[in-house]
């Protein structure tokens, strides 16, 4: 059986998501062995990328965050943070060469990073820098061949790039998500999997099974 790592846009997911169901009562370990079941797929990691809030703009959405991670980590999914700031272009921009200069990024990596990470609008923006993070790592483990089979939960169409440069590195990749959101450049290019709603019903987590 093929071994397989899924990275998780968690942003991506909860804006999705949240138009069926309460992305928190959705066991994301369940999803995992959905996934496995029908693709026949060894997952080896679960990985959860996600922005976190300042505790000083809303400490009780902090808390109700932290306890959220906190559960998936006893579930052994492995969580990648980012804290989320609002800055200004300048700022904005020299962070994010600060933050370049300071990976140590191969060639095939700076090329899906340095251009789109650099690339700043005319306006304020959210500070996330998640879609690079999941990218980079994405190509890190297909290229140091610790998976056979990359999997993105994401319907984001900048993942294109990554997933072109895996399949050179001659890995395999597949996304999955729920229609709504869903990239058709994604699914054009790549093997992909749609989740129903009816299958997520299934992943739910027990208590709010037997509460239906």
């Amino acid at each position: 059986m093929k071994k397989a790592m899924i990275f998780i846009d968690a942003n991506n997911w909860y804006h999705n998501i949240k138009h069926w169901f309460k992305p928190s009562d959705i066991d994301i370990t369940k999803v995992a062995e959905l996934i496995s079941k029908e693709k026949k797929l060894d997952i080896k990691e679960i990985r959860w990328y996600v922005s976190m809030p300042n505790i000083e703009d809303n400490e009780l959405i902090y808390k109700r965050q932290r306890s959220f991670l906190g559960h998936l980590q006893k579930q052994g999914v492995k969580i990648i943070t980012r804290k989320l700031q609002k800055l200004s272009n300048k700022e904005l921009k020299k962070k994010r060469q600060e933050l370049l200069e300071s990976w140590d990024l191969c060639s095939v990596c700076k090329k899906i990073v340095e251009p789109s990470l650099l690339d700043i609008k005319d306006s304020n923006q959210k500070e996330k820098g998640i879609d690079v993070w999941i990218a980079i790592d994405m190509v890190k483990e297909a290229i140091r061949n610790n998976l056979d089979c990359c999997i993105l939960i994401s319907g984001d169409a900048d993942f294109v790039p990554a997933f072109a440069l895996i399949k050179d590195a001659e890995k395999e990749v597949l996304s999955a998500f729920i229609p709504r959101g869903y990239s058709n450049e994604l699914r054009q290019k790549f093997d992909y999997f749609i989740f129903e709603r009816e299958d997520l019903a299934k992943c739910l987590k027990e208590y709010k099974k037997e509460q239906e």
